[in-house]
């Protein structure tokens, strides 16, 4: 369970080795960053024919889930291998980790429905991106 335990760490923000920290909120900061936010990357969904699961977690309803496959087909091989090496796992692992957090993500970043008006540069995602980790999916440090 090592890959989990780094996993974790970076969802908490705690240092794993060498000193590292956050290299998930890295690597989900890269993809809002060249996919052009949050629009950005509805729109990269809506184009791969994922428009409305997408559009359920901007919404108020329950959010429709996403899995690793659905990911790789929308964003493309190249965009995974780049983002799995930011975090330092495998693509397909990448692919699984970033398919179970981006929906609660981005649900958290459209509270209302609408994008959070300091979630639209890459500055404030990145503020708010530990902290939106944290509060997902039974994140507990366990130290």
């Amino acid at each position: 369970m090592g890959i989990f335990d780094s996993i974790v760490g970076a969802l908490t923000g705690k240092s794993d080795s060498a000193g590292k920290t956050d290299p998930l909120v890295g690597a989900l900061g890269a993809l809002f960053e060249q996919s052009g936010g949050v629009q950005g990357l509805m729109d990269k969904f809506s184009q791969g024919g994922m428009g409305e699961v997408f559009s359920s977690w901007v919404g108020t309803g329950e959010n429709q889930g996403l899995d690793a496959s659905q990911l790789k087909s929308v964003l493309g091989s190249e965009r995974l291998q780049e983002l799995a090496s930011k975090i330092g796992i495998d693509p397909d692992t990448a692919a699984g980790v970033l398919a179970a957090k981006l929906p609660g993500i981005i649900d958290k970043l459209t509270p209302s429905g609408e994008v959070d008006s300091s979630a639209q540069s890459p500055q404030g995602l990145a503020a708010m991106l530990p902290s939106l980790l944290q509060g997902l999916g039974g994140i507990s440090g366990k130290g």
